[in-house]
């Protein structure tokens, strides 16, 4: 955040030679009318100029997963909003909810797991317990095509792979769901020396990308967005080998009204026809319905 620091000039006194008084004139009535109507005109202005609402502004703290999906979204929204302003942070989910916990000034929440949205409702800091709105994917990537289709355990145990990507699962979902995934299959201890950790998931996609790991587990989301698109192969990891994971949002009691307005609008699109379309197109899936 930028602070802006107002510089107050300091005016040295200047000393002037004292010239012959000049002879006043008492004001007539009509020009002390004059000049009150003229001082209460200007006060009048200044006044309605103070007091013409600011822009609506929103802070957004989201997942990275979420990064190029919720661009796009947020892209629409200002189209629909002409002088909102928005601003979005990304990092990994148990980074952003520590900072919110610790009072980092953020009026909406994005997380990649249930688990960590639910500390702040707990805490008193959101407006309503986590609310699910899409489930994200697992997949294996590498720029090799070859290394992409293997299944998990002949890709671990290839020759070629030196390094191998996810996000740090200490407060990253997507490396937890990872863990998850390889001790599953008996392949943690295999591939532990060679694990390279993004402090969150999009940095281990960008590990893969680069070269510096020759594959890895990553969002779906991201290898599917634009940037990567075509630069990385990949290969779905099924669902059922590790915990869903939920993508959620909550709202935190710290947003003024006007955040809260906008904030309500962004969700609405996200949970519109079209917001779901763009989530799919994304590489998100749609929550399963509650069992009634």
């Amino acid at each position: 955040m930028a602070f802006k620091t107002l510089l107050q000039h300091q005016h040295r006194p200047v000393l002037v030679r004292a010239r012959p008084r000049a002879r006043l004139h008492q004001p007539t009535r009509r020009a002390v009318l004059a000049s009150a109507a003229s001082a209460a005109a200007a006060g009048l202005a200044t006044r309605t100029a103070s007091a013409q609402p600011a822009p609506a502004a929103l802070t957004v703290a989201a997942a990275s997963d979420l990064r190029y999906a919720l661009a796009e979204l947020l892209q629409i929204l200002q189209a629909q909003q002409p002088g909102s302003a928005v601003e979005a942070v990304y990092g990994s989910s148990g980074k952003l909810s520590t900072q919110l916990l610790h009072g980092a000034p953020f009026d909406l929440f994005f997380s990649a797991d249930r688990a960590y949205a639910q500390p702040l409702f707990e805490a008193g800091l959101s407006t309503q317990a986590p609310s699910v709105y899409a489930v994200g994917r697992l997949v294996v990537a590498s720029r090799d095509p070859a290394l992409a289709r293997l299944p998990l355990e002949p890709l671990i145990r290839h020759p070629a792979l030196k390094r191998f990507a996810i996000a740090n699962p200490e407060h990253a979902p997507y490396g937890q769901r990872a863990r998850q995934v390889l001790q599953k299959q008996g392949l943690w201890v295999a591939v532990a020396s060679r694990l390279v950790l993004g402090d969150n998931v999009t940095q281990a996609a960008q590990f893969i990308h680069s070269g510096a790991a020759q594959a890895g587990i990553v969002a779906r989301s991201l290898v599917m967005a634009p940037a990567l698109q075509g630069r990385l192969a990949w290969a779905d990891i099924a669902a059922d080998g590790h915990d869903p994971l939920e993508q959620t949002w909550v709202l935190m009691k710290r947003a003024s009204k006007p955040a809260q307005l906008l904030a309500a609008q962004l969700l609405d699109l996200l949970q519109s026809a079209p917001g779901r379309a763009l989530m799919q197109r994304h590489g998100f899936e749609a929550p399963k319905a509650a069992p009634r």
